[in-house]
């Protein structure tokens, strides 16, 4: 049977730090005694995989980190994520540092070296030996390329970040200084690539196999990811070109494997997508649903949370009719140049991907419609009593069959991608596009273009090929940021990408909703200013913990302006 491997970031199998803390004196948990088994050994490992971030989640106020961008709003607006919309995060009041990932490098480091010693001959004559040792000869790969990723997911936050490679005492750990981001880059794809060469594409021909673990393919996506955001403005601001030639080869390389297919139907949640290279299983719970359910499904059952993740009009305007047009919202109400779009009924007719990732007025949910118009069944005139600031309500991830009936309670398991083949498809898309310099060109290298990755996705989703008189690098650039928003919306991409792109200027300023009047049923919408935001450009990156600086000075300098 396949097993899948449940990753809880805040009840691991063995409690992080702590775990590595082991009493010599004891004699109880040496760190000796947890390599001399299988079962132990690879404890050790899925520990490793425990500090995997926690999909789209700040922090334990379960914000998802699209509400710290243009694309949602949170419902309390006191939480630590709002300090990334109203510029009340610093050195001394962080959010979202994820620095608990140097616990998994360092752990990753501490498996590595005391897998160089280990001896379980004594068990040879065991039944099921010889398949233990072909799962175990894996192991120090999957755990190198875990640290890459925490490194990536680090460098990406700060750019230049420390990077030990081995275990370190206090004294070194406070002395440590910091690698260059691009330096960081390539140690991750030289361990990225070395690591694809001994994993296999798939542990399903291995007795006992599990989903979820490293693979040849997610070893090469951690490369592409990094490659990509190494030759994005925000860490390539002189556009050096082989920086952008070095992450389409990287995308090239995987889709030349012909391992993975675009999936028509929603990838979230799915556990046998074949579009998905790498995702998260989490235990069965209603938390999710619980924060994000419109309040009326909840049975009252949310208490008096206001953690609610609200998508904005800004990210509505992103989803295209079916015909492929723009839609707008104004305070005159809808507008597109789409024959066929319904004003009345602005919600129909729109990239079937709208319907994945919102629920808006009218849709069917539970055997309902959603009312989010004034006086509706879902709309709420305050946050405090779970009314949604924006008119919409989160799609994404939301297990509809959940129910809160305390006499028939329903769970459901979540399952958060972390890397997906239309990713790959939108790099390669990406960099071809600034490599060549358009959508249409193409050399002996990259046979396909830009633009017949981009329709690859578009196509998938069920949408037209892209407008034939985009043929610029420019034009087909903002084309296809349109692509990676309305694809991956709410995926963890928007607020990176923003950064990587360095468009917080033009973007993040304001956060409009839709207001809804319904007049005997005739509706009417009005575009409605929800937030106005700060912005200023030392938020391309996070500051440094100034608590991390005490530690050890050797972090300095802080990043730019904080």
């Amino acid at each position: 049977m396949k097993k899948i491997i449940y990753i809880a970031f805040t009840a691991l199998l063995m409690a992080g730090c702590h775990f590595l803390d082991f009493d010599e004196t004891s004699g109880i948990y040496t760190r000796e005694d947890r390599y001399k088994t299988y079962d132990n050994i690879k404890k050790m490992l899925t520990n490793i995989y425990g500090y995997m971030p926690n999909k789209d989640i700040v922090d334990i106020s379960s914000a998802m980190r699209d509400c710290g961008s243009d694309d949602a709003e949170y419902g309390d607006p006191d939480a630590s994520v709002q300090r990334f919309n109203n510029g009340y995060w610093s050195p001394t009041s962080t959010v979202d540092t994820k620095w608990d990932l140097y616990y998994g490098i360092r752990a990753a480091n501490e498996f590595l070296e005391s897998m160089k010693t280990v001896d379980l001959s004594m068990y040879e004559h065991v039944a099921g030996f010889a398949e233990q040792m072909e799962h175990m000869n894996y192991y120090p790969y999957q755990a190198r390329v875990l640290r890459a990723y925490y490194l990536f997911e680090l460098a990406r936050r700060y750019g230049d970040i420390a990077m030990p490679l081995s275990m370190l005492s206090i004294e070194e750990a406070n002395s440590i200084g910091k690698t260059k981001f691009d330096d960081v880059i390539d140690f991750i794809a030289e361990e990225c690539d070395t690591c694809a060469n001994h994993l296999p594409v798939s542990y399903k021909d291995l007795k006992d196999a599990e989903i979820g673990r490293v693979t040849k393919a997610f070893a090469m996506g951690v490369k592409t990811k990094a490659l990509l955001y190494a030759a994005s403005p925000l860490f390539n601001p002189g556009g050096n070109a082989e920086k952008w030639q070095k992450a389409a080869k990287a995308a090239k390389d995987i889709i030349d494997l012909g391992l993975y297919e675009l999936d028509p139907n929603e990838t979230c949640n799915s556990t046998d997508s074949p579009e998905v290279i790498f995702q998260i299983f989490r235990s069965e719970s209603q938390s999710f649903e619980r924060r994000n359910f419109p309040v009326r499904f909840t049975l009252g059952d949310r208490g008096t949370s206001m953690s609610e993740t609200y998508p904005t009009q800004n990210l509505v305007d992103a989803f295209q009719t079916l015909a492929g047009h723009d839609v707008t919202l104004d305070d005159t109400g809808w507008h597109s140049a789409d024959p066929a779009f319904d004003p009345t009924k602005p919600y129909e007719g729109r990239d079937p991907r709208f319907a994945r990732a919102i629920l808006a007025d009218g849709m069917a949910f539970k055997g309902s419609t959603i009312e989010a118009f004034v006086g509706g069944a879902d709309y709420h005139a305050t946050r405090q009593e779970h009314g949604s600031p924006t008119g919409y309500f989160l799609r994404r991830y939301i297990q509809e069959e959940t129910d809160f009936d305390p006499e028939a309670p329903v769970k459901a398991m979540h399952v958060w991608i972390v890397y997906r083949y239309a990713e790959v498809l939108l790099t390669y898309a990406e960099a071809v596009n600034e490599y060549l310099g358009g959508p249409d060109v193409t050399d002996a290298t990259f046979d396909n273009s830009a633009r017949w990755a981009i329709n690859q996705v578009r196509a998938n989703a069920g949408m037209p090929l892209l407008d034939a008189g985009i043929t610029t690098k420019e034009a087909f650039r903002t084309a296809l940021q349109r692509e990676w928003r309305v694809e991956f919306a709410f995926e963890d991409h928007r607020f990176w990408d923003v950064r990587r792109w360095k468009i917080g200027n033009e973007t993040q300023k304001q956060i409009d909703g839709v207001q809804i009047e319904n007049n005997g049923g005739v509706k009417t919408y009005t575009r409605k200013n929800v937030e106005v935001r700060p912005w200023a450009d030392k938020m391309y990156l996070y500051p440094i913990p100034q608590s991390e600086i005490f530690s050890n000075p050797n972090l300095t300098p802080q990043n730019p302006d904080w």
